[in-house]
């Protein structure tokens, strides 16, 4: 699915949406260069959980994790480290659940990632050639919720 976002508050709005209706161990896998829209992606989906902390791109500490929302958010940002090294992560526990509340998984540079999860989104984030984003989503292992295909 692709879907045009025109401004800022449509990219935000996006993730508005899928942090109101994705469950928790859901996976956001966040591909796109520099200044695609990632954070604020990731931004929408903390207020669409209801967190009222400021979300910042974890670029030096890789992870960072929200509490107060419906469901808890895990922020990560791959930009800085190699698939070697991110292979030594163990980012599963966080959709597995393991030594942590199930939640849902933001992951920015994903292509990184040696290793994906059994199921998750992928949300490749572009410039179209008027200015605007362009989000292409596609889910694997799982399915888009009927009104985020509205946007």
């Amino acid at each position: 699915m692709k879907l045009l976002l025109t401004d800022t508050q449509a990219t935000l709005n996006l993730g508005i949406v899928l942090g109101q209706t994705l469950i928790a161990g859901s996976v956001v896998l966040l591909e796109g260069d520099l200044g695609a829209g990632k954070t604020t992606l990731v931004q929408g989906i903390g207020q669409g959980l209801g967190i009222t902390d400021p979300i910042v791109s974890p670029t030096f500490t890789l992870i960072n994790e929200y509490s107060e929302g419906r469901l808890p958010l895990y922020h990560l940002d791959l930009y800085r480290l190699e698939p070697q090294e991110v292979a030594g992560l163990n980012l599963e526990m966080y959709w597995e659940g393991v030594e942590v509340t199930l939640g849902i998984v933001a992951i920015e540079w994903a292509e990184r990632m040696p290793y994906q999860p059994r199921s998750y989104l992928q949300v490749h984030l572009t410039y179209s050639d008027e200015g605007h984003r362009q989000a292409e989503i596609t889910p694997f292992n799982c399915t888009i919720n009927k009104v985020i295909a509205t946007l």
